[in-house]
């Protein structure tokens, strides 16, 4: 039965970041932000609304973390708002997805207190990033659509 829930959930979610993306599978370029997320519960397979995502940005200097975006997925799993085009810079990125909360509310025990997404961005030119995310209390699994160069960005 977990098996067809995950399976569920993968075509669920294969479908999903097609119809997000358009008919060439890429994210949007004429968006306001340049990076968004996409999360899928691999138990229910369903969008998994309501769960607590942050975003950082790592300091050059010191190494340390700076909180960006905090904020809540929708009903669909996704949050499109996280930076604008011009706060999106090349460095690296930590997306912190809190998953304890989630999965607890839904009356499971989850192993993971968190997942951390960390990766570099822009610094083979500015980019478009959709990070997709299919989580269960036991496992994740992510991946990342990105666009070519972006015309126009430095």
């Amino acid at each position: 039965m977990k098996v067809l829930a995950i399976l569920t959930a993968v075509l669920i979610f294969a479908d999903t970041v097609q119809w997000v993306h358009g008919s060439k599978g890429l994210p949007s370029t004429t968006g306001k932000s340049p990076l968004m997320i996409k999360v899928v519960d691999g138990v229910r397979g369903i969008p998994a609304p309501k769960l607590s995502v942050k975003l950082y940005r790592q300091q050059k200097e010191n190494k340390s973390w700076d909180l960006l975006f905090s904020n809540v997925t929708s009903e669909e799993g996704e949050i499109h708002n996280f930076i604008t085009e011009e706060e999106f810079v090349e460095g690296i990125y930590r997306m912190e997805l809190v998953t304890k909360n989630f999965w607890i509310k839904l009356g499971l025990t989850p192993f993971h207190e968190y997942i951390d997404v960390v990766f570099t961005a822009n610094d083979a030119g500015h980019r478009h990033y959709t990070i997709a995310m299919l989580v269960t209390p036991y496992s994740f699994s992510s991946t990342a659509v990105v666009t070519g160069p972006l015309e126009g960005h430095k």
